[in-house]
């Protein structure tokens, strides 16, 4: 009887994860593409963070492409100023600081970058962006699958958000990842349902006028 309970639990978790990933994708598809020339401009691009390297040591290729997505989007005039949102409470890697580094690197001015360091999981970042850094609109960068996640949150907490697709790893490399986003969108649901908030609210932060 306990494994009958168990199977029809784990049956009922696999149809809810599903049901929750095919309503992102539905909902955020006419807000997201990965054409720079479609992307509507604003004054800012909220910049999602990742590690710059992986548990070996290897290059992480989201952060790679996720910080040449934002340099592209500034050098077409898409957007004025980057939002670089991670966490900087890992012992091994500041996501903001190597966000930014990446970027000025890549010619983006320091004073178009300004980091956010509480940006802690995807929900802060997008909450962040708008009570503490003032931007009810603005285009999200990162992967196709945590743009779809990261707008339909950010349009359902009355945002006016866009999506710009950095490019993706291969299936191989990101199964656990994609396995993972699975979990991370029922987890989105609940956090609306009980008006979730940021850990850290923080003082008001005014972006740098253009």
């Amino acid at each position: 009887m306990m494994m009958i309970l168990i199977l029809l639990f784990g049956i009922a978790a696999a149809a809810a994860a599903w049901l929750a990933s095919a309503q992102v994708h539905r909902f955020s598809a006419p807000y997201i593409g990965s054409d720079p020339e479609r992307v509507p401009e604003r004054k800012a691009a909220l910049l999602l963070g990742t590690a710059p390297q992986l548990e070996d040591g290897s290059r992480n290729l989201y952060f790679d492409y996720r910080i040449s997505a934002a340099a592209k989007l500034y050098r077409q005039g898409k957007i004025r100023h980057i939002i670089a949102s991670g966490s900087n409470l890992k012992h091994d890697a500041n996501e903001p600081d190597a966000m930014i580094a990446e970027l000025i690197k890549l010619g983006v001015p320091a004073e178009k970058i300004t980091a956010d360091y509480a940006g802690l999981r995807t929900l802060d970042s997008v909450l962040r962006a708008r009570d503490v850094f003032g931007q009810d609109s603005f285009i999200v960068v990162s992967q196709k699958f945590h743009n779809e996640r990261a707008v339909y949150l950010a349009r359902a907490h009355g945002m006016d958000a866009y999506g710009y697709n950095a490019a993706d790893v291969g299936k191989m490399a990101g199964w656990k990842t994609r396995l993972r986003e699975y979990g991370a969108r029922l987890k989105m649901f609940w956090d609306l349902k009980t008006d979730k908030t940021a850990k850290y609210e923080g003082d008001k932060i005014v972006l740098p006028d253009d």
